[in-house]
C-alpha cells in the first residue's frame, strides 16, 4: 500500500514538471501568434516599405538628430521585435539604419538587434518545436545532428553570408539543432556584417533607390556567395586531411 502510494506520487510529481513546461510553451505559442497576427492584422507592414521609408525620411532624420540615444534604443528594438517574430521588413530597417546613423553605425545597430532578435527565435524554435522533431523524426535527424554538430560554426557562417536563404528560415532550423546558444549567436553577429553593411551603405543614398533590386545586383550575390563558400573551407580541409591520414 505504502509503497502503491509512494509510486502515485512519484509519477505525479514527474507530471507536473511536464504539464508546466506544456502550458508554458502554449502560452509562448499564442504570445508569438496574437504578434504576427496583430502586425498583419492592423497592416504594419506599410510602415516597413521604401516608400513609407522616403516618404518619412525628413521627419525620421530630424527626430534622430534631436533624440539620438532614444532612436538608437526604438530602432534596435523594433529589429529586435522584427527578426524575433521573423516579420518582414528587416531590409528596409537595415536601410533605415544606414539612412539614419550612417554606414558604420548603422551597420554596428543592425547587427545588435538583428543578433538579438533571431537569438530568440532561434531559443523560441528550439523551446517549442525541437523535442517534437525529435520524438517525430529521430531516426532521420540523428544523423544530420551530428554532422552539423561538428561544422557548425562553418555551415552558419555560410548560411548567413549567401542571402539566398532567408533569414528567418535559417533562424528557426537552426533552432532544432543542438548548437550552442554562444555559437550561434557569434556565427550570426559575424555572418551578417557584409550583407548589414551593403544594405546600410545604400541607405545613405536612399532618395536614389527605386527599388531593392537595385541594391541587390546579381554582382553583389555573387560576392557574397563567394564568401559564403569560403566559410566551408575549413570543412573541406579537414575532410581532405581526414582522407590523407
Amino acid at each position: 500500500m505504502i509503497r502503491d502510494q509512494m509510486t502515485m506520487a512519484d509519477e505525479i510529481s514527474a507530471a507536473e514538471p511536464a504539464g508546466r513546461a506544456t502550458g508554458g510553451k502554449i502560452v509562448i505559442a499564442l504570445v508569438i501568434a496574437c504578434a504576427v497576427g496583430a502586425f498583419f492584422y492592423f497592416d504594419l507592414g506599410r510602415v516597413l516599405s521604401l516608400d513609407a521609408l522616403k516618404q518619412n525620411r525628413d521627419q525620421l532624420l530630424a527626430f534622430t538628430e534631436t533624440h539620438y540615444a532614444a532612436s538608437v534604443a526604438l530602432f534596435i528594438l523594433a529589429y529586435i521585435a522584427v527578426t524575433g517574430l521573423s516579420l518582414p521588413g528587416a531590409v528596409i530597417l537595415t536601410l533605415a539604419g544606414g539612412f539614419l546613423f550612417g554606414a558604420v553605425f548603422g551597420t554596428l545597430f543592425v547587427n545588435l538587434g538583428a543578433t538579438s532578435g533571431a537569438t530568440l527565435a532561434f531559443l523560441a524554435a528550439r523551446y517549442l518545436l525541437r523535442d517534437w522533431v525529435e520524438q517525430k523524426f529521430g531516426r532521420w535527424v540523428e544523423p544530420l545532428q551530428q554532422g552539423f554538430a561538428k561544422n557548425a560554426f562553418s555551415y552558419l557562417m555560410t548560411l548567413r553570408l549567401i542571402p539566398l536563404f532567408p533569414f528567418f528560415v535559417v533562424n528557426l532550423v537552426s533552432g532544432l539543432t543542438r548548437m550552442s546558444v554562444g555559437r550561434y549567436a557569434a556565427a550570426t553577429a559575424l555572418g551578417i556584417i557584409p550583407g548589414s553593411f551593403v544594405y546600410a551603405y545604400a541607405g545613405r543614398q536612399l532618395g536614389t533607390i527605386n527599388s531593392l533590386k537595385e541594391i541587390a545586383s546579381p554582382q553583389v550575390i555573387a560576392a557574397f556567395v563567394l564568401l559564403g563558400l569560403l566559410a566551408l573551407v575549413p570543412i573541406l580541409y579537414r575532410r581532405f586531411t581526414a582522407r590523407q591520414a
